[in-house]
């Protein structure tokens, strides 16, 4: 049986093992461990052979976004570090097994550099937060003049501006957002404060290839969007002729409102508060896991919330 294999196999396993001490999530050590695994693949050999050139090439020819070189280079530039810490006793043992030493190969002159703020899609970058007040207050006013004026459309106007700060307040994606029902609001335990708001079902997450839709549970942290949910639940919701209708987001013709008419409802919106034309919907879930993070709330806790791997929202902004 040839060593290589099972060195390269227990040096990942150890490298795991030291991850999972530092209290990182699986998720992210397991994007890791691909990236290491994809780039051993494009090399054809093992870690005491890697060069800087083999990196390079590989960058080179990869395509990737940015922000995903960035990760992908971070990944293979901690394995190595782990290898070559002393401490971990690689070095001596593939002197040993193998006749050689694995060596450091990503550099200040050979990997990308963090830029810019935000490296993602403008699409999606958090809105800072002068400009959600600016967005919400746009929608506020909104259903207030519909109100006041008896113009039709006043409660399209107050349901959108309760949908898109439960939107937010949740960290939604579009289609969570538009699959919610009534009963999908529990009450927390932890917080009875909140009555029966305090826990979101979203039982339409984002799915794996092949898999159903999966299901989480959000507990809510900003009261003041329940405020908002209360009041349209209580005094909106009621007068649409298909109150009866599971769905917590009814439209006037008596049904479900769908997820390209949140499109077009935040569209809206956006055009009414000054905001850039490239953003969508989707800034709205960034903004949640960003404020949250800037306000100082424990990383793990916004990845369970946001039922993602937080890495892919963090190394936009540095490597984890």
């Amino acid at each position: 049986m040839r060593p290589e294999p099972a060195l390269f196999d227990a040096m990942l396993e150890g490298w795991r093992s030291q991850q999972q001490a530092r209290r990182l999530g699986e998720s992210i050590i397991g994007a890791r461990e691909r990236t290491v695994r994809r780039f051993a693949e494009f090399t054809g050999g093992w870690p005491w052979s890697w060069t800087a050139g083999q990196l390079e090439s590989w960058i080179a020819t990869g395509g990737w976004a940015h922000s995903t070189v960035r990760s992908y280079q971070g990944a293979v530039a901690v394995f190595l570090e782990y290898l070559c810490d002393n401490r971990y006793g690689w070095v001596v043992e593939c002197e040993q097994r193998v006749g050689a030493r694995p060596a450091q190969i990503c550099h200040e002159w050979n990997t990308a550099r963090h830029v810019c703020e935000y490296e993602g899609r403008p699409a999606r970058r958090p809105l800072t937060r002068a400009e959600l007040q600016a967005f919400f207050d746009a929608a506020d006013d909104r259903a207030e003049q519909a109100l006041t004026s008896g113009r039709k459309g006043w409660l399209a106007a107050f349901r959108d501006a309760a949908l898109f700060k439960v939107c937010y307040a949740f960290g939604l994606r579009r289609r969570e957002v538009a699959m919610l029902d009534v009963a999908d609001f529990t009450a927390n335990p932890a917080a009875p404060e909140l009555g029966g708001l305090g826990v979101c079902q979203v039982r339409f997450g984002k799915a794996m290839r092949g898999c159903p839709p999966r299901r989480r549970s959000v507990a809510a942290v900003m009261p003041w969007a329940l405020e908002a949910l209360e009041q349209y639940l209580t005094q909106v919701r009621p007068r649409y002729t298909a109150a009866a209708h599971p769905a917590l987001w009814l439209t006037e013709r008596g049904g479900r409102i769908s997820p390209r008419q949140v499109d077009d409802r935040f569209a809206r919106w956006r055009v009414a508060a000054g905001l850039p034309a490239e953003l969508s919907v989707h800034c709205l879930r960034h903004s949640y896991v960003s404020h949250l993070i800037e306000d100082g709330v424990d990383p793990l806790f916004v990845q369970q919330q946001v039922g993602q791997s937080l890495s892919r929202f963090l190394c936009k902004s540095e490597v984890i």
